[in-house]
């Protein structure tokens, strides 16, 4: 088909946006962990950079328009997903389940032979879910430009303009400097990412650009390309898309092809070996926050270099971050200089800010430990809510609890532990054995060991209770589950 024609064929482009969502980045940790990643994470205000991606790659322009997403991810984190869409009044296209993690390249390729089977002349923008392009509209016009491109056949990627010699990203080289227009220009080659002075020199030439890992492209060209470079995991991706089944609203891939793919990155697996690949120059602010030294800089530093957030207190300090991600806990500094401290309820993180891309290190040694801290985030979500511990003792737990409007936990009963419920938000419904009952705030009730219960909202806005479990045994696996509406039973 004549792509031209493909790309006009209406008065305004339809682009389908395929966010990337499942990645477990560790150099943000405290926050950032590998049961609740950065994406998820408030990092920068109070959207989640996953919730900005989805906002950005909605609405458009006078010349496209972005249509529903198709959002890639992991078993673990579809309903945090489900539930940040909801909260931006995003219905998505499709949430696919990747049975396990194979990178970029069966993830894109998934998500265009998904699209293909109804739409096989869509046009795809493929970005990864942790990024922070704070001018929606400069991105915007950026695609727009990548459009004309595609008219001739070509892929489009997006190149981010240095400000600085970084060694942390990989490179894209490219044809001639940009000339600020932000006109595509051809690509020359990929960078890996360069040593210090290497990326100095590069730098210094004026015609390498940040690789943003952001893609453009008709879903027919590449899956071409896949045919041309990488056949073997064509095949196996395909039969992953065919053989998928629906879930709670979701979307698995099949197990058993998608294990035998390749886990490879897409650049590797095809845009290095492409020869119809365009690079768009963007210069209008990004960052993939690899680090805590880059969230200090986007949470806008005082004139002494101070980041402050949450419960937090400077006092004479100067080129420090400082943040309290928990409730009730104070963080003061005092006299500090180029420092990162990181409180939570369970962890703190004390860094040189020089030292944050090394902050991996530190989740590797937790591991060694076998420290929880190092995978697990404190709040636990659940397809119904989230439920964090305050406090654990020998034969106690207490916890609170939050249940989505509409949403039910399990019908269940425990082997060692009894349950005291206490509503302190919204309304209940509570069954227990053959009764049930309608709880509103300060009341409570009383769950004996071995007793059927369950525990609903029937309300609009969320409901809280506090559970506090005693008993020999206070673990996650004393459960038995009889029903269940997410298909947990």
């Amino acid at each position: 088909m004549d792509h031209i024609a493909q790309v006009k064929a209406g008065p305004v482009i339809l682009i389908t946006p395929v966010i990337l969502a499942g990645g477990s980045g560790t150099r943000l940790w405290p926050l950032s962990r590998k049961s609740y990643p950065k994406q998820f994470v408030p990092l920068v205000g109070d959207t989640t950079l996953f919730q900005a991606v989805a906002r950005r790659l909605s609405g458009g322009t006078d010349s496209f328009t972005f249509d529903r997403p198709i959002v890639l991810t992991n078993a673990l984190f579809r309903f945090i997903i489900a539930e940040q869409l909801t909260q931006e009044g995003i219905d998505p296209d499709a949430i696919l389940i990747e049975p396990e993690g194979r990178n970029t390249a069966p993830a894109i390729l998934a998500a265009a032979l998904h699209l293909a089977a109804r739409q096989p002349d869509a046009i795809m923008l493929v970005a990864p879910s942790d990024h922070v392009v704070p001018d929606i509209a400069a991105f915007q016009e950026a695609v727009g430009k990548g459009l004309a491109t595609i008219a001739k056949g070509d892929m489009v990627t997006f190149g981010i303009q240095p400000t600085k010699a970084e060694t942390g990203y990989g490179y894209l080289e490219i044809a001639a400097r940009p000339d600020g227009s932000g006109q595509p220009i051809s690509l020359t080659s990929f960078v890996e990412k360069p040593h210090a002075a290497r990326a100095e020199e590069m730098l210094a030439t004026g015609n390498y650009l940040w690789n943003a890992g952001i893609f453009l492209f008709a879903v027919k060209d590449i899956i071409a390309a896949f045919e041309r470079h990488a056949p073997t995991m064509l095949a196996t991706v395909r039969l992953a898309v065919e053989q998928a089944e629906p879930d709670l609203g979701f979307l698995r891939l099949a197990k058993e092809p998608w294990e035998k793919t390749d886990n490879v990155a897409i650049d590797y697996a095809i845009m290095e070996r492409a020869d119809n690949l365009s690079v768009v120059p963007y210069d209008a602010g990004w960052s993939d926050l690899g680090d805590w030294e880059a969230v200090w800089s986007h949470m806008q530093p005082d004139e002494e270099g101070v980041s402050l957030s949450g419960a937090a207190t400077a006092l004479d300090c100067r080129n420090s971050l400082l943040r309290s991600e928990s409730e009730g806990l104070e963080i003061i500094g005092l006299g500090l200089d180029n420092i990162v401290a990181v409180a939570m309820n369970d962890a703190v993180l004390i860094a040189d800010k020089s030292r944050t891309q090394d902050v991996k290190k530190v989740v590797e040694a937790l591991q060694r430990k076998g420290a929880v801290q190092a995978e697990t985030f404190p709040k636990d979500h659940r397809p119904w809510g989230w439920h964090e511990s305050l406090l654990i003792g020998g034969r106690f737990q207490v916890k609170r609890i939050t249940v989505l409007p509409g949403a039910s936990l399990s019908l269940q009963s425990h082997f060692h532990r009894s349950e005291h419920w206490i509503i302190v938000e919204g309304t209940a419904r509570v069954t227990l054995d053959s009764d049930i009952s309608v709880l509103t705030e300060n009341q409570s009730v009383y769950i004996p060991v071995g007793a059927q219960h369950r525990i609903e909202n029937p309300g609009r806005i969320p409901m809280v209770f506090i559970e506090v479990q005693t008993g020999p045994y206070v673990g996650e696996d004393d459960i038995i589950r009889y029903e269940d509406r997410y298909a947990r039973a």
